[in-house]
Parts: structure tokens; sequence; C-alpha cells
């Protein structure tokens, strides 16, 4: 069953969703990937919202560029928890898509990361945090995950002081 539903504004944004759907692969959270537009297919972008709590999902991971008003649509029509992954797609380098997905009004919340493949990662670890919430083997991954990123500091602490 699908937990966890990715969707992007469009097929420009896939190489950095990528390492999104990577991330969950990797905790081995089903999910799956799509492509709608906020702007270009308003309609499928609601249908998709509407019926994702119906189809199992339990986070929706949305991704835009531009004027990113896909995560905001998406949590306007729906009450599962909606993280927002900016994409820089213009000269503003993601500080449109930035700031368009965070400044949502009062009572349609969007949980927004950092711009590009940092922030699809990090919204990937954010799904899989609330989905450990109610599943003691997820939250068992992710301290051995944190275990992990702790061990990679020591030994290139460790390396640098041997001076390699």
């Amino acid at each position: 069953m699908t937990l966890v539903s990715i969707v992007m504004g469009s097929d420009s944004d896939l190489d950095i969703m990528r390492e999104c759907a990577n991330t969950l692969a990797s905790f081995g959270v089903e999910h799956d990937i799509d492509i709608s537009s906020a702007h270009r297919s308003p309609d499928r972008t609601a249908e998709f919202a509407r019926t994702a709590a119906a189809r199992g999902v339990k986070v929706i991971i949305a991704a835009a560029g531009g004027a990113a008003h896909l995560a905001g649509v998406i949590a306007a029509h729906t009450i599962l928890p909606v993280i927002g992954v900016p994409i820089s797609a213009t000269s503003l380098n993601g500080m449109d898509a930035l700031l368009a997905t965070v400044q949502m009004p009062p009572g349609i919340p969007v949980a927004t990361v950092a711009v590009g493949k940092w922030g699809a990662t990090n919204a990937a670890i954010l799904a899989v945090q609330m989905l450990a919430l109610g599943d003691a083997t997820l939250a068992a991954k992710l301290v051995e995950h944190k275990a992990k990123l702790a061990q990679g500091v020591e030994e290139k602490s460790a390396k640098l002081k041997a001076g390699k």
C-alpha cells in the first residue's frame, strides 16, 4: 500500500524528486510518484488530493518551482500532512518557490523544507518521522539512520586528525 505520495508540478523536477523516492525506498516505505500542476491541471490536482486518503496515502510530498502553488492547493483539498519541496526553476534560484510554498494562510499548513535535493531528501525523512509515530519498525530505522550520520562525522573527524 502506498503510504507516501510524491507529486511534482513538472517532469523537469524528476531528477530532484528521485532523491526523495530513493530515501523513502531506503527506509522501505511504499510510495508512488506522479505529475500534476496547480495551474495547468487544477482539477486533476484537486482530485489527487481529495482521493489520497481513500487510497491509503498517509503523507503527501509536493514539489514545484516558480509560482509554486502545488503544495498549497493540495493542502487545501486534504487533511493529510503535506510537505512542500521548493524547486529552483527560475532566475530567482528557488526563492520564489520557497516563499510561495512556505507562506500559507492560517489553517492550510504546508511543512516546507529546503530548496532542491537537500529538501527532497529531508521531505522523505520528515515523512518517515511522521509515519514512525505509529510504527516501531520505522522508528528503529530512524534511530539507525541517525547513528550512521553520527558515525560518519566521527570517521571524518578521525581522518582529518590523522592528516589524511
